[in-house]
């Protein structure tokens, strides 16, 4: 069984080791919980969120012996971690910043926005003590509903720089979402429009009009009524994620837009559950690859444990895999569901 499936099984009791000798850590654990995956044991003990005997530890081969108390601590920091000088800010020096961020705000400044994440991010660095050069460059977007990372520019040189590879597919982005009903593997390669005949931004099969878009989608854990995915992209067109899995009857849980008209059980969420996980790009003034990665927001992590005591655990028929990888995507498009699936304009 997969990893979110043990913390809660773990998360419900504490147990005495009482073997008759000594036995590693992940070898103990995983014999208590009949059914518990290698890898979900070890990410589990990686993170540093097993205590032995009143202390925490990070290592799956630490030896127990008859009488060792183990239990969990969810709120123990991850190994290794240290405080960041904001929590918004995951990497910044005078090229380039690299934000968390969070649900509910735009990426930019817009005449209807009254907050927006580049001024948030210019008060913060301000506050900090960052030595800033002036207003933030945009290189690229994540919509309002989405978390997760995103960076900006911080002078001319390296805007252009960024925008390159952006143009180019070089950077790598890689998304996580949440999608209504079973998702098999799958390149949705569908055009896009900016109005599908509602008002609202969909697909089309015509070759003429929108725009070229392809999304790459795995899935990562079954649930009963939805699958966690992973999407890359080929393109970034605004809403391409949410509107692709719209258009293939999989909308986004909680999307405010693409789940109008979903003929499904639709599960109700107070966020879009879409998150940029992973973002990796070539410095724009030095030799080297940068690459970063967020764990899922505390509320995305919540509403997952919470269909596994809802259900048990994922099904095991899309064998849950740990989310991770190194290439990523770009920002989504739309679509949404009319009659289960996304209108197509033709």
């Amino acid at each position: 069984m997969g990893y979110r499936w043990l913390v809660v099984e773990f998360k419900s009791k504490s147990f005495e080791y009482s073997g008759d000798g000594a036995s590693a850590l992940d070898r103990v654990i995983r014999d208590q919980f009949a059914g518990a995956s290698w890898a979900a044991v070890r990410k589990l003990i990686s993170s540093n969120k097993v205590v032995i005997n009143g202390k925490a530890c990070g290592d799956p081969r630490v030896t127990l012996r008859a009488g060792d108390v183990v239990e969990l601590n969810m709120a123990a920091p991850r190994r290794g971690s240290a405080a960041a000088p904001d929590p918004l800010i995951e990497f910044v020096d005078a090229d380039v910043v690299v934000v968390r961020k969070p649900i509910g705000i735009a990426s930019e400044r817009h005449k209807n926005e009254s907050r927006n994440l580049e001024d948030v991010v210019r008060e913060t660095l301000r506050r900090t003590g960052t030595r800033s050069s002036g207003r933030l460059r945009v290189v690229h977007r994540l919509d309002k509903v989405t978390s997760g990372l995103i960076v900006f520019a911080r002078n001319d040189i390296a805007q252009k720089h960024l925008k390159e590879q952006f143009r180019a597919h070089t950077t790598g982005r890689r998304y996580v979402a949440l999608a209504h009903g079973r998702v098999e593997a799958q390149s949705i390669d569908y055009r896009l429009v900016r109005n599908r005949g509602d008002g609202i931004r969909g697909t089309t099969s015509d070759a003429v009009q929108g725009y070229h878009a392809v999304t790459h989608v795995k899935p990562l854990e079954y649930y009963r009524d939805c699958t966690l995915v992973e999407c890359r992209l080929e393109t970034g067109r605004t809403h391409q994620i949410r509107i692709h899995l719209a258009a293939r009857w999989s909308p986004v849980v909680g999307d405010p837009i693409y789940t109008k008209g979903f003929e499904g059980e639709l599960l109700e969420c107070s966020r879009t559950l879409l998150h940029a996980q992973s973002l990796a790009f070539d410095h724009p003034t030095q030799s080297r690859r940068l690459k970063f990665e967020q764990a899922l927001p505390k509320d995305f992590e919540d509403y997952l444990l919470g269909l596994v005591r809802a259900s048990g655990a994922p099904d095991a028929g899309g064998a849950p895999q740990q989310i991770s990888g190194e290439r990523e995507s770009e920002g989504g498009p739309r679509g949404r569901s009319d009659r289960g699936r996304a209108r197509r304009r033709t």
